[in-house]
């Protein structure tokens, strides 16, 4: 008969006993620590960056434009609007390129209650990106108070308007240059594509989670 002080083994120490068994290490001893991640920037001409971003961007059913400078920007984005209503983040670049000053986009929003309004019936939103991935086409967004999340989101088109000296390889590239993105940015969102599911029966649906439209417009000189 088993005394009421021996030791009941759960299923889950017998899992982990058999585990470390096999492994060749006695139920006390400490694993040894892990070997530090491998990260693989990519080896490539940087000057192919922005034609593998659109190839594969395009693949995902989303669309880009380049353009020479900032000064070009907000003409491209008037014909792209058209008579929509669109609403763009704080973001320093959206200024400097003149899209903060067209007549249907709203800009400068500091209350968030008055920013979720805008996004919920606005019918673009415009950000810029803090990021690009050349090998994924996608668009990388850490929320500040100059990018609100909402923006990329809630409307249903996105355009993100960036300077090509923005575009990285791939994502380890992105986290040799922000190994801790929480210690700058509550948020680190990358978006590849517009919104897309599939029910059941694997018909694809667009944009019932987010934007079913996403533009990059891509500023080849930072300087106009």
């Amino acid at each position: 008969m088993v005394g009421p002080e021996a030791a009941v083994v759960t299923a889950r120490e017998q899992i982990l006993a058999d585990i470390r068994t096999a492994l060749g290490r006695a139920g006390n001893a400490t694993p040894a620590p892990l070997a530090p991640p491998m990260l693989r920037n990519p080896q490539m001409d940087r000057n192919l960056y922005i034609s593998l971003f659109v190839q594969n961007l395009e693949k995902l059913a989303g669309k880009a434009f380049i353009v020479p400078n900032p000064a070009a920007v907000a003409p491209m984005l008037q014909a792209l609007l058209k008579d929509q209503r669109a609403v763009a983040s704080n973001a320093p670049f959206l200024a400097a390129c003149g899209v903060t000053g067209l007549a249907q986009v709203e800009s400068g929003f500091t209350e968030p209650e008055a920013l979720r309004q805008a996004c919920a019936t606005a019918g673009v939103g415009i950000t810029s990106a803090d990021y690009a991935l050349a090998a994924t086409g996608s668009l990388v967004m850490l929320a500040s108070p100059q990018e609100a999340r909402l923006i990329s989101l809630l409307p249903p088109v996105h355009v993100a308007v960036f300077p090509k000296s923005r575009i990285l390889g791939n994502l380890d590239e992105l986290l040799a240059r922000i190994p801790q993105p929480a210690e700058q940015t509550s948020s680190m969102v990358l978006i590849t594509g517009p919104s897309r599911t599939a029910d059941i029966e694997q018909i694809l649906i667009r944009g019932v989670h987010g934007p079913g439209e996403v533009y990059a417009v891509i500023v080849e000189e930072e300087n106009s």
